[in-house]
């Protein structure tokens, strides 16, 4: 990456709706520096461990969760050699299929683009002050439970 070249970082905490095709044009514009961008989004999602799911509530640790975020990415910048990454996440009250989580990367190579994403989503998981708490109508009774870190999630760490 030439030195000369601006490095383009963004952390995005947002009470608002996330507008992925937004997110996506400004993630990807280049002017031929980056030679591959990578995009992950994830979304409240139900499955079978998620039957009844209305909705999940996202809270975070106002200016700290954003130091954080920031740090994530200037360690992803330095070891991935990143022209422009960008992390935007939803806080308060989702539906099922509404984005969570936004993450872009851009690098001059695709690998450093894919790897540098992985990592950011495997630290932000893991490290990011944010709470999970699903909300659930079951045989017409409505419960709550905080999500608990997962250990596949903890172990996904250990690679970096």
């Amino acid at each position: 990456m030439d030195s000369q070249l601006p490095i383009n970082k963004q952390v995005i905490i947002s009470n608002e709706p996330l507008d992925i095709v937004v997110l996506n044009q400004s993630i990807q514009f280049n002017q031929g520096e980056s030679g591959a961008s990578v995009i992950f989004t994830g979304n409240v999602r139900v499955s079978k461990e998620e039957q009844g799911l209305t909705g999940m509530t996202l809270e975070h640790y106002p200016g700290m969760t954003e130091v954080l975020l920031d740090g994530i990415l200037e360690q992803a910048i330095e070891r991935w050699r990143l022209n422009r990454v960008l992390v935007a996440h939803r806080v308060g009250r989702l539906a099922p299929g509404d984005p969570i989580v936004f993450v872009g990367t851009c690098a001059l190579h695709r690998k450093q683009a894919f790897e540098a994403a992985e990592f950011i989503m495997d630290y932000l998981k893991n490290k990011a002050t944010f709470w999970k708490k699903e909300h659930f109508s079951i045989e017409e009774q409505t419960k709550e439970r905080w999500v608990e870190s997962k250990q596949s999630d903890l172990d996904a760490l250990k690679r970096w």
